[in-house]
C-alpha cells in the first residue's frame, strides 16, 4: 500500500488531500472526453477528406482542446493530472474497442489487444509506484566530498564515486541515480531503477496503439465494403475514426522518442547529460522555464 500511496502522491507535486486528488481525476477524465470529442468532430465536419488529410487537422484540434482545457482550469481551480490523463486515454481506447470494434476482430487479435491494454495499465501502476533510484541526502557524503550541499556534491562526480551519474531533477528536486529525464506523462523521474520499465512501457504504447489502429482500420474498411457505413451509429463511427487518428499521432512521436532512447542506450548516454553537454544554454533555459511553471502551478 505504501508504494501505491507514493504513486498517488506523485500525481500532484504539492501535498494534496484525497478530495483534491479526486477532483484532479475528474478534471483529467473531463479533459480526455473533451479532447477526444473535439477530434471526433473532424470526420463529422470533413467527411470527404481522406484519413491522411484528417491527421494534421486532428492534431491541431487536439492541441487546441488541450490548451482550452488548461485555460478552463483557472475557472474551476482544479488542475488535471498527466498520469491520469494517460490512464483515461488508455481506458477510452479500450472501451471503444470492446463496445464498437471488437465484433469485427479475430479471436487471436482480440486476445492480443486486450492483453496489451491490461499490461499497459499494470506498467503504468508499476512506474507510478516504483522508485526511479532516488538517493537520500546523507551528511556523511557531504563531509567525504567536502561540499556544502548535496547539489554541489553530485555535480563533479570525481569528488565522490558513489554519487557518479546522480543528478538532481529540476522538476521534482529529487536526486536520482542514473537520471535520464523527468517524464510528465508518467509523473515521475526516469532513472536507473525504472529505465527498463520505461522502455518497456514506451514500446508497449507503440505496439498497443498500432494494434488498435489496425483493428479500427479493419472496422472502417468493413463498413465501407459492406455498404453499412451510413447505417452505422454516427457517434460510434466518428469516435472510432477520432481514436484511430489519435493513436496514429501518438505512434508517430513515440517511435521517434523510442529511437532516441535506443540511441542513448547504445552509446551509454543520458538525455539530461546530452542536453547539458550539447545545449548548455537550452538546459539552463529549460530549468528556468520549469521553475517558472512550477511557481505558476503552485500559485494557481
Amino acid at each position: 500500500m505504501s508504494r501505491l500511496a507514493t504513486g498517488l502522491q506523485r500525481l500532484r507535486r504539492s501535498s494534496s488531500s484525497p478530495w483534491e486528488v479526486l477532483w484532479s481525476a475528474l478534471a483529467s477524465c473531463g479533459l480526455v472526453l473533451f479532447s477526444q470529442l473535439a477530434v471526433a468532430m473532424v470526420p463529422r465536419l470533413f467527411p470527404n477528406l481522406s484519413l491522411l488529410a484528417m491527421l494534421p487537422i486532428a492534431g491541431l484540434v487536439f492541441l487546441a482542446a488541450i490548451v482550452l482545457g488548461r485555460l478552463w482550469r483557472r475557472f474551476i481551480g482544479v488542475a488535471a493530472s498527466a498520469p491520469l490523463f494517460v490512464l483515461f486515454n488508455i481506458l477510452l481506447l479500450w472501451g471503444v474497442y470492446v463496445f464498437v470494434i471488437r465484433r469485427d476482430t479475430s479471436s487471436l487479435l482480440d486476445m492480443l489487444i486486450n492483453a496489451e491494454c491490461a499490461l499497459l495499465l499494470w506498467g503504468l501502476y508499476r512506474i507510478l509506484s516504483g522508485d526511479p533510484g532516488i538517493v537520500a541526502c546523507d551528511s556523511s557524503y557531504l563531509e567525504e566530498a567536502g561540499c556544502k550541499d548535496f547539489v554541489e556534491a553530485i555535480c563533479p562526480s570525481e569528488k565522490l564515486p558513489v554519487l557518479s551519474r546522480v543528478r538532481q531533477c529540476n522538476w521534482c528536486k529529487a536526486n536520482v541515480r542514473g537520471y535520464d529525464h523527468h517524464c510528465p506523462a508518467f509523473g515521475t523521474c526516469i532513472g536507473q531503477k525504472n529505465h527498463r520499465l520505461f522502455m518497456a512501457l514506451l514500446t508497449g504504447f507503440v505496439v498497443a496503439e498500432s494494434t488498435y489502429t489496425m483493428c479500427s482500420t479493419k472496422y472502417i474498411t468493413r463498413c465501407i465494403n459492406s455498404g453499412t457505413l451510413r447505417s452505422e451509429n454516427p457517434v460510434s463511427l466518428n469516435l472510432v475514426i477520432s481514436t484511430m487518428l489519435f493513436s496514429i499521432l501518438q505512434v508517430v512521436w513515440q517511435i521517434v522518442f523510442l529511437m532516441w532512447h535506443i540511441y542513448c542506450i547504445c552509446f551509454n548516454i543520458k538525455t539530461d547529460e546530452w542536453v547539458i553537454s550539447n545545449f548548455p544554454c537550452f538546459g539552463l533555459f529549460l530549468h528556468q522555464l520549469q521553475v517558472v511553471f512550477s511557481l505558476a502551478v503552485s500559485c494557481s
